[in-house]
Formats: C-alpha cells, structure tokens, sequence
C-alpha cells in the first residue's frame, strides 16, 4: 500500500475522531430537552408539530408502548410505500412516462420492506424502473423515517441504563420528531448543498438524450439526486438513485465528495457514543464503545486493503487463457473506480458494511477473496462497528450486556453495568437478539443455496469435445474456462446448475450468502453478481429484513423496560470497570468470537475455502 493511501486512511479517522465530541453533546442535549442552537428556529416548529397531531410531549411510555408506536409507525409507512410503488403510473413527477408495471408485487414488496427496514437493499435498476415521485415519497422519504426510528430506539436504550426505579422509556413521537428536526434536517440540508457545490444534480428535469461521438444514443437520468445522496449517507441507508449508486459521477463526483460521504456515514454513530456517555453521566463510557468499534473497524480495514493492494497471484495475460502471470501489479482494481483507487475503494467497502450503509463506490463482488470476507464480516457483526444510525448503538450495547456477564461468569459474581445488575432477563433478551439474527442468515442461506444447486454436466466433457491446447487448460483450470466462456446465467459447472448466481462454486454461494447477511444486517449492499430479482428472493429477502431489523429491536426494548426499572447498585470491589481500554478489547474480542463461532462455518464454504483454491491455482 501507498503512503498516499496511508495518509488517507489516516486522515479519515482522525476527522471522525475530531466530529464525535461535538456531534455526540449535540445530540445528548436534543434528546435530553435542553435548549441548543437551532432552538429558536426549530422549537415553534416542533410544538406546532405535536399539536397537529395530538402528542403530549410530556407523556412517558413504557417500553411496550414505546415498540407499538414504533411498529405502527413503520407498518404504516411500508404498506403507503407499497401502494406508491404499484401506482407510480398514476402519480404525478413521472418524467420517465413509467407506467407501474415495472414494479411487479414481489418487487414492490421487497423494495418496501427494504425502505422500511433501513436496508434499501435494491433488486432493480433504479433509474430504469422507479419515477421521480416514488424516488422522493416512496422511498426517499423513509431515508428519514427509517433513520430517525434507529435513533429514537438507540436514546430509548440508553434511557434504559441512565434511568432507574421508573417504567417509562420516554415518547417514541417526541424522539422521532426531535431526531428529525434537530439532527437530521440540518445535517442533510447542508450537505446537498454542498454536494450540488461539486456537481450533483438537483432537478426535476427529464431524462436528457444525447448522441455519442460515434453516433449512438445515449439516455442520461437526472433528478433531485443531491437531496437523496445527502439523507441517504447520513441515515446510513445506502439506496442509490443510480444503479452504479456511489461509483456514478453524479452521485458521488469528486474526491472531496467521496470524503465528505464516508464521513457523513460515520458521523452520526459515532457521535451517539458520546451521546451514550453524556446521558449516563460517565463519558468515558461512550470512549470505551468507541475505542471498540474503532479496534473492530480498523482491523477489518488493514485485511481489506492489504488483500485489495495485493491483488490475485493467478492474473492471467490479458487475452491469453493458457499462460498466467505470478502477482498483479498495481493491486486488483477489477470493480473499481479509477477515480478513487484500491486505497479509497477498500475504504469506502469497509465504512459502508461496517456502518450498516449499504452505498458503494466499488464492486464487492470483484474483490478478493479476503478482500471480500472483511464486508461479509462486517455484516455478520450484528450492526455492532459504528452500524447504522442508531443500529449501531443499541447493537453494542447488545454485546456489552453479554461481555459483562461472561466476565461475571469468570469472577463468580452477579455482573453489573452502568450500576445496573445485569440478570438472567436481560442475558436472555441479548441472546435471543443474537440468536434471531444468527438463524435469519443461515436459514435463509441454506435454502437459496439448496434451490440453485441441481443435477448438471461436468465441465470436463465439454473440454473432451474441444481437444487440442484448450482442452489441456479446461482440464487443468475448469473453473477459469467455465466462468470465461458462461459468464451469463445460468451456468453449469461441476455437478451444479446456478440459476441466480453468475459464479460456480465457493463464490456463488458467497453472493448467496452475501445477500442474506446484507439484508438481515439492514445493510443493502450486494455481491453485484447475484440476480436477486425473482418472486423467491423478493419474498423471502423482504421477510429476512424484517426479521433482522424489527425482531433484534423488541428484545432490546424489553431488556432496556427491565433496566430502568431497576435501582442503580454502588460500585463495589468485585465491580468489573467498563470505561477503561481493558473493556473495550474484551467487548471487541466478544463481538468477533461469537460472530467467528456462528458464522465460520458459512465463511469456510465461501471467502475462505475460495481464498485457499486461490492459492492453488483455481479461479471462479
């Protein structure tokens, strides 16, 4: 890797590092009630917001209270982005003349639940199926809702700690609205200005039709993609406006607006660590979570780029498929845009899976095998490395109610957290959240795998029919010639028919793997080779969202009910310190081993075992 890359990496987290105080006391002061500098401005807005629609803003809600209106809310939300989707034809802002029929009912539902949940996970071409409407109502608008849902239920957890002897959780309207006025509108707002600034288009305009140097027409999309790119970073949503989403120059045009969005992905998660730390009464506490998401993100990142700059030892000569050439020089760069290079690809891959985004300005799908398994396993970390917006919080929290009670285990004592005694209520709430989330992706895996995998032919009868120096190098690399001649699905190699997967073997269960892992995670980005846009993967990617999203937030409302119901117990000698470095590797180190112990198998099958065949000479 380069010094320039280096310097990059570096300047990153040191510009995280610099937001997080500041956005984090922000935030900690919003939800708390306290007066701030958009009070003046936004105040009389969010008052008249409450009256018109009949919340009392002093109104205290206990934690099954606060999951009804949280669901209802989302429920709602997806059944209106549902009917959008299916009527888009008959709304209004529909310069492309799309009739509604580009959207079928398994993929409105999928899309639907994939807004709702966060995930905006997208098994269409965005700019060839979905209208300027349904961009901005139907699926933009739950950018905010979606986003503003993970904050509220991340200040109603940490409500669970700071607070004691009561039932209430506080008002999942009042978090809502105060996360949407205070913290998202601001933020977004200047940022799509920023980003019109550098280029992003901002319009209502028509598709634009223009004509190549060698004659052809070309159709250029154009819409209000400055505003969409803006909540979409910030909300760590992910959903492109374009297909290429933010490899496409008008998504993401410069370097400084690459910058500018790996930033705007971590700048919310990361300051709600602080904001954690500010609400308990402890900042070294937020440090801590920091300092372990931090170790997790960092070491994920050092394996992605190293394997990225070091590329495939089994690069052939470009156009020559008997010969290959040891090493690649200059990295791999398949799948990349030249414009931001291995360093900032490899950088963008790891914030993005880490953060629960699901925005790309690479393809996942053409990086190495190890250079792969780092966005794979980010996602396997149960939101848990920064995460989304929100997401991210409640899901270390999560892993912090299980670190101490392993350590209770160890010294023999009843654990404590935050002067809460953790009991057997809220391990088991923690580790159904686990569980669920473990079960969604392998489940879910099994039968996608199961339904590609039927009888075939063997590559090597048809290197028999071909015979001369071709047939030596099918029979020698099978998978390289199978993969060079079928690129298209579906294709047959080994035994294996694969209807969806443009790739044989441990690759094509990696994008099926890869899908699931995403959708569960709420993250929405893909291994670009995988066809999810049939009625089986939109159904069942729908349901695996839900699942991921709505059944890991009611245990950890439940178990957040249960702590503020408790008295808050003294620190005592026996009483394990869980603001210190100490912690924050034991947290670190919990969250990769439950995720290694649940996952290896998977990851055996896919990155890893295709990472050894790497080695040996085979290629997918």
């Amino acid at each position: 890797m380069t010094a320039n890359g280096i310097l990059q990496l570096a300047l990153f987290l040191v510009l995280v590092l610099l937001l997080t105080k500041p956005m984090g006391a922000y935030m900690a002061a919003v939800f708390e009630g306290r007066r701030t500098w958009l009070s003046p401005a936004l105040r009389p807005v969010e008052r008249f917001l409450y009256r018109i629609f009949g919340v009392q803003e002093d109104e205290d809600m206990r934690w099954t209270t606060y999951t009804f209106a949280m669901l209802m809310f989302s429920v709602v939300g997806g059944l209106a982005s549902y009917a959008l989707l299916r009527l888009q034809g008959v709304l209004p802002f529909n310069p492309q003349h799309f009739t509604g029929r580009e959207m079928t009912a398994d993929l409105a539902f999928n899309t639907a639940m994939s807004f709702t949940t966060n995930t905006n996970w997208q098994n269409y071409v965005p700019e060839a199926v979905v209208s300027t409407f349904s961009n901005m109502v139907a699926l933009a608008s739950h950018n905010w809702m979606s986003a503003a849902t993970g904050i509220a239920i991340a200040i109603a957890l940490i409500r669970g700690f700071s607070r004691h002897s009561v039932d209430g959780l506080g008002n999942f309207w009042v978090d809502v609205t105060r996360a949407t006025l205070y913290v998202l509108l601001p933020l977004t707002t200047v940022m799509a200005l920023v980003l019109v600034s550098q280029g992003v288009p901002q319009n209502f305009a028509p598709y634009a039709q223009a004509t190549t140097l060698e004659g052809a027409k070309q159709v250029i999309a154009q819409g209000p993609v400055a505003s969409q790119e803006a909540i979409k970073m910030l909300g760590t949503n992910g959903g492109g406006f374009f297909n290429a989403n933010s490899a496409h120059p008008f998504e993401n045009p410069t370097p400084f607006t690459n910058l500018l969005e790996m930033l705007a992905i971590f700048l919310i998660p990361a300051g709600l660590t602080h904001t954690f730390g500010k609400m308990v009464g402890n900042t070294r506490q937020g440090w801590a979570i920091l300092a372990a998401m931090t170790f997790m993100f960092v070491g994920g990142l050092g394996v992605c780029t190293w394997a990225e700059a070091g590329g495939n030892p089994n690069v052939a000569k470009l156009g020559v498929m008997t010969t290959a050439t040891p090493g690649q020089p200059g990295g791999n760069m398949e799948g990349k845009e030249t414009r931001f290079g291995i360093a900032n690809s490899a950088l963008f891959a790891t914030i993005t899976t880490a953060a629960s985004c699901g925005a790309v300005n690479s393809m996942h799908d053409s990086f190495t095998a190890l250079g792969g398994l780092v966005p794979l396993l980010n996602l396997m970390c149960d939101e848990t490395i920064f995460g989304g917006v929100g997401a991210g919080l409640y899901g270390i929290l999560m892993y912090a109610v299980i670190a101490v009670f392993i350590a209770g285990l160890m010294v023999g004592r009843t654990p404590e957290y935050l002067g809460k005694k953790i009991e057997k209520y809220e391990v088991r709430m923690a580790i159904l959240a686990v569980l669920i989330l473990f079960a969604n992706v392998v489940l879910w895996t099994g039968l996608g795998a199961n339904l590609e995998l039927s009888p075939g032919k063997d590559a090597r009868t048809f290197a028999d029919a071909a015979g001369g120096e071709e047939a030596a190098f099918v029979k020698a690399h099978p998978t390289a010639f199978w993969n060079h001649y079928n690129n298209s699905s579906p294709s047959t190699y080994y035994g294996a028919t694969y209807n969806n997967v443009n790739n044989s073997g441990a690759h094509g269960f990696t994008e099926i793997l890869y899908q699931y892992a995403s959708q569960t995670g709420n993250n929405g980005s893909a291994f670009a080779g995988f066809t999810g846009n049939t009625p089986y993967y939109n159904l069942t990617g729908g349901l695996a969202m839900l699942i991921g999203r709505f059944l890991m937030i009611v245990p950890l409302l439940a178990m957040a009910g249960s702590l503020a119901r408790k008295r808050v117990v003294p620190a005592s000698a026996g009483t394990l310190a869980t603001d210190t470095a100490i912690f924050a590797v034991l947290l670190a180190g919990v969250v990769l081993i439950v995720g290694a112990l649940e996952y290896f198998p998977a990851l055996a099958l896919g990155p890893i075992v295709e990472h050894l065949q790497m080695i040996g000479g085979s290629l997918f």
